[in-house]
Parts: C-alpha cells; structure tokens; sequence
C-alpha cells in the first residue's frame, strides 16, 4: 500500500507540470478517480501527506533548508570545511540570489507540491463513503499540512501564491497574495483543523492533534504580534492539553523517548532500518571524521561519521555559559573533547575532526548515543532520532512574550521562570521593561536552539532599543555578532579559517529579511510572481 499511495501523490503532482494525458481505461489501477473509497486509503494518503511535509528521512529537499535558516543565524555556522559548500554558502553567508539558492531552492517548491497534495486530499475526502469522525480525522490532518507548508512559506519568502483547491494545467500562473492573506488562511485551516480534530484521541505516535492545530494559531499569532490571540492559544495548550514540561532537559531530543509528555507534535522516525524510516538529521549534523580509536572501546561499531552541517558557534555557548546554564548547554553542544552528555561513560572524550569542524562543537540534540549505535545494523543516514516541531516549552515562552506585550510583566516573568526552573536555574526576579523582553528572547534562545525557530525569531523581534529587527543589530557589517567574530580568540573558530571568520557580514536590511522568490518560478509563471525587494 505504501507504493500505491506514493504513486497516487505522484500522480496528483503531475496533474501540476503535464498539460496532456491520454485518456485510457486501466483496469485494476488505482487513480485518483476511484481512490478515496475507504478510511485505509485515506489514511494512507494522509500519512504520506503528513510525511512529504516533514520528509524527515530526506536530507536535501527540506531538512538541508532547515538547517541553512540556522546557519544563517547567529547560532549555528556551516561547519563543513572539508566538503564543496554550495548549497548553503548563498543563505549561511548572504550572498543569495533569485538564480543561485543553493539547497533553499527546493524548499519553495517541495511545500507546493505538498500543497496542491492537500488540496486535492481534501476535495476528494469531503465526499468520500467513510464515516463522519473519520472524514474529520484525515480532512483536519490535512489542513494541518496545508496550514504548516504556507506557515514555511510565508516565513521564509513573504507574500506567496495562495490557493486552496486543485489545480490543472491552466490555473498555474498565479500572483503573490499578500502576506496578511496568507496568514489569514493559515489561521482558517488551523481553526478548521483543530474544530475538526476535537473529538480525536491523541494519538502518542505522532499523528497531527487538534493540540498541534491550537500551538501553530499560538506561534503564528505571535509571529503576527496578535498578541491577544498569542495568549489565548498559548494558554489553551498549557492549561487544557495533555502535555507536561519533561523533567530532564535532555530527553526531549531522547532517541529512546519519542514522543514524549512535553512534544505536541514531532517528525517520526523508525530503528526499523530495511524500512528507511529513520530521520537523516543526525548524520547530516553529526560528527564529521569520528574514528574508532577515539573511543574506549576502539570498536568500528560506536561510529558514525556525520557530515557535518550546521555546527553551533561560540557565540551562542557563551550565552549558555553567562546564565551558568549548564544543563541546556550540554543538552545542546558537545565541544570537541568533552564527553557527550548522558553518555558520559560510553563517549568519555568525543573527539572528530578539527580539520573538517569550523567550530569544534556538534549539536548534542542530533547525537545518537553509543548504545543505539551499536544497536543499529545501518549507519548510513537511516537513524532513530524523533525531530521535536513544537513543544509545550515553547508555549511557555510565547505566552511570557505575549504577556509582556499586554503589560503583564509578572505573567511574563512567571512563565519564563517556568522554563528555567526546569534547566535548574535560579528564577529571574525584579526584571521589568526592556530588560524583561531581551531575557524572554535570550530564553527563547536557549530553549529553542536548533529547532527551527531561531532566524524566523531574529527577523520579527524588536530591539528595544532601536525597535528594528534583533537581526538587524546582529548581522551585517556594524553588527555585535559580527564584531565578536572578528575579535574573537575562541581556539576551534580562529584557527580552521576555511569557513570565513565574518560570518554574517554581507547581511543587508534591504533584502535579507525575507528569502528571494527562486527565479525558475518566476519564469514559470510568466514573470506574474514579483521578485522581493533587494533582489
């Protein structure tokens, strides 16, 4: 059935990019036309609906994109100095245009295809013979994909094309919507979703919730400064849902804890390896030039040797280390030589190579530890690592802003102590003003780090003090991020100078706060698609 329903979606992608088909009975084939006649076909359909949105097993298509929006940030550098860069030197160092994207190309296309998936899901379920609760299941599920892809969408390149039915050969050449439109769909099919998912258990193995449909209205409210709406999603989540704050900081990323009480909604993995069902995150930021001798055992079996993309800078260690926040530091970067953490006993002294690490540091929350590895009869990419999407933290943290933005700074205050009480830090007390805000972004920062958030963050935030984007005083030539880097003595960053060590000086306010539209898309639609400022 798995090929039957990648089949039916390759089909109804193509009824996007072919302007002929021939018309011709097949007998026993499954199409479009008698698809959609039971709950396991939809369900089918629905699962790889919900898969082609995460692609979690896929390097190139959406987790190479992921990972350059972190590069591009001051988090993360590209890390790499050992491999050809190119598909993410145009993001990672703001040199990017409409003609040359590198991997963020595939980005814009890939939701598309998603989209148009979704649409034609939802007409042909809305009349399909099952019964009422499972229509609601999979057409929610649904809108919750259609919802998510314009979510990335809109964060990454603006105003969009905006559809919301199938479409043929004729009805491609489509004009950007305005970015207020977008979100406004977004919020119908969330609200549509979630009202439509209300009655559905939820179910622990990662299926799409209404909790999910509720934490997305909270984020894009947010991203929106609809901070009424911010705080009534927020705290709908926190106060009515299921959910619970994990007691240690590092299972959240546990390959042995998928799912766990605090995640909303997570891309699913599988150890199932002859399945290809595991997440390729971890060795594309894995490590790159592990050596067996490196361990105690000398054991072939405890390696993998990541590629090494998207390696954490020293910049933000710091800003774990001027909290004294040890436990989300180390949940976060392993620097070369220290043992990983909760692993401490089989990986003492994790050591890779210095040559081929810009920063020396890898991302603890992509780490496979030792006993899985050697569990594993693959380690070619196919790995058991859940990717948390949204979790109740991260509620937290958005009510706090919110309730900072109504004037209610001791709300604020409470729920970002919420969170670090939880990293066994001390509660923040007599913070009020703009001093207030800057902890609830550095909060958000050390919470959030590698998880998709941190330059859709840096681009909506407001410097109190200049009340411009925070990127703008990060990036570019005057910027603090860049300065630190160029004064910096850090002992990985400074002497592996095959990554440049200005990182984020080609940032330009002018352009650079969205994504250029690819210009293959442009041209096909006719030049209808307008070019973002700058570009």
């Amino acid at each position: 059935m798995k090929k039957i329903i990648i089949s039916i979606i390759a089909f109804s992608l193509l009824a996007v990019s072919c302007e002929n088909f021939i018309e011709k009975e097949e007998r026993g084939t499954q199409t479009l036309e008698n698809y959609f006649q039971t709950a396991q076909e939809c369900e089918n359909y629905v699962n790889e609906l919900t898969q082609r949105m995460l692609l979690s097993k896929d390097w190139y298509t959406l987790l190479a994109p992921r990972l350059i929006n972190e590069t591009a940030s001051d988090d993360a550098w590209m890390g790499n100095t050992g491999q050809d860069n190119s598909a993410f030197r145009p993001g990672a160092q703001y040199v990017i245009t409409p003609e040359n994207m590198g991997a963020l190309n595939s980005l814009y296309t890939a939701h598309y295809y998603t989209i148009q998936s979704a649409n034609i899901g939802l007409e042909k379920m809305a009349n399909t013979p099952i019964s009422e609760s499972q229509r609601n299941q999979y057409m929610g599920e649904s809108l919750f994909v259609r919802a998510y892809c314009y979510y990335e969408l809109v964060n990454n390149f603006g105003a969009v094309p905006l559809y919301t039915k199938s479409l043929g050969t004729n009805d491609l050449k489509l004009e950007r919507s305005p970015v207020a439109d977008v979100y406004a769909q977004i919020e119908k099919d969330l609200k549509e979703s979630a009202t439509k998912l209300e009655n559905i258990p939820v179910d622990r193995n990662g299926r799409v919730n209404k909790w999910a449909a509720y934490a997305l209205l909270a984020r894009v409210s947010l991203f929106q400064e609809k901070w009424t709406e911010a705080k009534q999603y927020s705290n709908k989540v926190i106060t009515e849902g299921p959910f619970a704050l994990e007691a240690n900081f590092l299972n959240i990323w546990n390959v042995n804890n998928h799912n766990g009480v605090e995640s909303i909604l997570e891309a699913q993995s599988s150890s199932v390896q002859d399945k290809s069902l595991g997440s390729m995150l971890p060795t594309f930021s894995g490590a790159r030039g592990e050596d067996k001798k490196n361990f105690p055992s000398n054991d072939a079996k405890d390696v993998i040797d990541g590629w090494g993309w998207c390696m954490p800078t020293s910049d933000l260690e710091n800003a774990y280390l001027s909290e004294n926040d040890v436990v989300r530091r180390r949940s976060t970067i392993t620097k070369w030589g220290e043992a990983a953490y909760g692993d401490e006993v089989l990986n003492p002294t994790h050591k890779f190579s210095l040559n081929d690490n810009k920063s020396g540091r890898i991302c603890r929350k992509y780490y496979i530890p030792i006993a899985t590895r050697r569990a594993l009869d693959k380690k070619d990419g196919h790995l058991p690592l859940n990717v948390p999407l949204i979790r109740l933290a991260e509620m937290y943290l958005t009510r706090a802003e919110a309730n900072y933005q109504l004037k209610d700074e001791p709300g604020a205050l409470n729920d970002i102590n919420v969170i670090r009480v939880r990293a066994k830090l001390d509660p923040k007390v007599g913070l009020l003003g703009p001093n207030l805000l800057r902890q609830i972004y550095k909060e958000r920062r050390l919470e959030l780090a590698f998880e998709g958030l941190r330059l859709f963050d840096i681009r909506r935030e407001k410097d109190p003090s200049t009340s411009k984007p925070v990127i703008e005083s990060l990036l570019g030539p005057n910027g603090t991020f860049v300065k630190y880097n160029l004064s910096s003595t850090d002992p990985f960053e400074t002497t592996n100078l095959k990554e440049s060590q200005d990182k984020g000086i080609n940032f330009n306010p002018a352009k650079n706060l969205l994504w250029p539209i690819p210009q293959l898309e442009r041209d096909l639609s006719g030049g209808l698609i307008t070019q973002n400022p700058g570009y």
